[in-house]
C-alpha cells in the first residue's frame, strides 16, 4: 500500500536573491482565504522579513476571490488570523501582482501592499455587502488610492473594475501581459532591494506619519523623523560616488 501524495502547501515562498514571492495556493478554490491559508500568509509574511522586498501573487488564474465561506475553517470571521494586517504591518516593501481577480478579502490584501501592479487579466471588487459581510481595511485604503467618490462606487455597487480601468483611476502602477506580470514585479522588488533597507523603513514610516496631516504639519514631521533617522544630510563624498551609477541606471532606461 503506497502512502498518498502530501497536500500541497496552501501558501508557497520563493526566494529571488534578495526578494521573497509568496504564492497564495489554492488554485481550485481561487485561492480563497480559510483558516489554513490565512494561517500560512501570516507566517510567511513573518518568515520573509528577512527579505529587503515581497511580492505577492496567486496561483492560477485568480489572484484571491476572498472568504472562502464554504470552506472557512471556522464560525466566526473573528477567529481568522489576522492575514491582511500581516501584509498591512510588514517592515519589508510589499507588492502586490494581481494576476486575476482580487475579491473582498482578496482585494484587501492587495490593498494591503505598498503598490500594485496588474495583468491584463485582473479584476477588482469589493463585495463586502453583497455577502453580507462589514468592510474591513478597504474602507480605509481604497479612498486613500482612488478618491473618495470612486471607493463609494466600488464599495456600494460591488461591482468589478478591470485592469484597465484600475490603471486610470490610480488604483494599480502598472498593467501588463499575464506572462510578464510575474517578471516585472520581481524586477520592480529588485530594484527595491537595491537601496539601503535603512532609508526604505525610514521613508514608509514618513508616509504612514504625514500622509493625512496638513502640508505644513506633514513637512515638520517629515524633517523629525529624517533627523531622528540620521537622515538629516549626506556628505558630498558620498553623494558623487553614488551619483556615477544614478547616471548610468538613468541612462540605461532611457527610451530609445
Amino acid at each position: 500500500m503506497t502512502d498518498a501524495p502530501a497536500p500541497a502547501p496552501v501558501v508557497v515562498v520563493e526566494r529571488h536573491d534578495q526578494v521573497a514571492l509568496i504564492r497564495l495556493n489554492r488554485p481550485a478554490a481561487r485561492n480563497a482565504v480559510n483558516v489554513e491559508l490565512a494561517t500560512a500568509l501570516v507566517a510567511a509574511m513573518q518568515d520573509c522579513q528577512d527579505a529587503r522586498a515581497i511580492v505577492i501573487t496567486g496561483e492560477g488564474k485568480a489572484f484571491c476571490a476572498g472568504l472562502d465561506l464554504r470552506n472557512l475553517g471556522t464560525d466566526r470571521l473573528v477567529d481568522l488570523p489576522p492575514f491582511v494586517d500581516s501584509v498591512a504591518t510588514s517592515g519589508v516593501p510589499t507588492i502586490a501582482a494581481v494576476n486575476g481577480p482580487a475579491v473582498t478579502g482578496g482585494f484587501e490584501i492587495a490593498l494591503s501592499c505598498d503598490f500594485m501592479v496588474a495583468s491584463t487579466a485582473a479584476a477588482f471588487a469589493d463585495t463586502h455587502l453583497r455577502v453580507g459581510v462589514y468592510p474591513g481595511p478597504v474602507l480605509v485604503e481604497l479612498p486613500r488610492r482612488v478618491g473618495m467618490a470612486k471607493a463609494r462606487e466600488m464599495s456600494l455597487t460591488g461591482n468589478f473594475v478591470d485592469a484597465e480601468t484600475a490603471l486610470r483611476i490610480g488604483l494599480v502602477n502598472h498593467v501588463v501581459a499575464p506572462e510578464d506580470l510575474l517578471p516585472f514585479a520581481l524586477s520592480l522588488a529588485q530594484a527595491i532591494a537595491e537601496q539601503s533597507p535603512e532609508m526604505v523603513a525610514t521613508m514608509r514610516r514618513d508616509w504612514a506619519e504625514t500622509s493625512t496631516l496638513p502640508v505644513r504639519a506633514a513637512l515638520a514631521r517629515h524633517y523629525e523623523i529624517a533627523a531622528q533617522a540620521g537622515f538629516s544630510g549626506a556628505q558630498s563624498d558620498t553623494l558623487t560616488a553614488n551619483m556615477s551609477a544614478v547616471v548610468a541606471r538613468a541612462r540605461d532606461q532611457r527610451p530609445t
